[in-house]
């Protein structure tokens, strides 16, 4: 993808509020449709979208606001890479937290998942986070 022409970027932040979860999603979906993808690819885009969303606003902000930030390029090789940033907490040990079933909220309903969900429905999967200073999630997906 880096060598790879853009034929297309967008750039949106919404405040980290539960109700711009589907906002979030259907926004970087619809961007999406511009490379045609089949519906499964737009859907596998649109639950990864949604699970990064779901952790900024969860994890990284612990439901006390904030901003998510998403940026969204479209290359000619029909790839796209989504980048879903914050200025939350930030994750002190990446490696820990990509492990299936780790989670900092052992008492609440979440299951650890997130990364791992994440994983499945992209090609590949970034995190990069330093504490105090926010965390960046990189989905990259090559469309058929």
């Amino acid at each position: 993808m880096k060598d790879e022409k853009i034929l297309n970027k967008m750039n949106i932040s919404l405040p980290a509020l539960s109700v711009n979860e589907s906002v979030c999603r259907s926004v970087v979906g619809v961007f999406c449709a511009q490379l045609n993808p089949t519906i499964e690819e737009l859907a596998d885009i649109k639950c990864a979208v949604s699970e990064a969303v779901t952790n900024c606003i969860v994890h990284a902000y612990k439901n006390n606001g904030g901003v998510i930030y998403i940026s969204t390029v479209l290359y000619n090789d029909r790839s796209v890479k989504i980048e879903i940033r914050d200025k939350g907490c930030g994750i002190a040990d990446v490696k820990q937290a990509l492990q299936p079933l780790f989670t900092t909220d052992p008492d609440g309903e979440r299951s650890g998942m997130g990364f791992s969900v994440m994983e499945t429905f992209t090609d590949k999967l970034s995190v990069s986070s330093r504490l105090g200073k926010g965390t960046k999630v990189t989905l990259k997906k090559r469309l058929s």
